[in-house]
């Protein structure tokens, strides 16, 4: 058992530079976020491996905010992107049109009501 843990480790290791790479090398903002929700899932992994070997259970509350933290930023970076027409990082959103702009209708503002 212990040999395979070990084994385990190191594949996690591994996974968590992989990781690391990623957030540094991009090459845009939603990569940067699906890598960092990556190296949190592999570290919550490393954690539980860790729980393992050492018998304890303490390390399960740890393990359980890590991942909400992780859920949480995933659902944050989804929102970011839909409402911006699916088009994360400096260019205008899909269709040329001004995110910072509203839904309202073109003829609204200038009607005179």
């Amino acid at each position: 058992m212990p040999i395979v843990l070990m084994i385990a480790g190191v594949m996690l290791a591994v996974a968590a530079t992989l990781s690391l790479v990623r957030i540094v090398r991009g090459p845009g903002p939603a990569d940067r976020v699906v890598a960092t929700d990556v190296l949190i899932t592999t570290v919550a992994g490393a954690l539980a491996v860790q729980a393992a070997i050492t018998d304890e259970s303490d390390t399960i509350v740890v393990i359980l905010v890590l991942s909400l933290l992780a859920f949480s930023a995933t659902v944050s970076m989804a929102r970011f992107v839909a409402g911006r027409g699916g088009v994360v990082g400096n260019g205008p959103a899909r269709g040329g049109a001004d995110p910072s702009e509203g839904d309202a209708p073109a003829d609204a503002e200038g009607s005179g009501r």
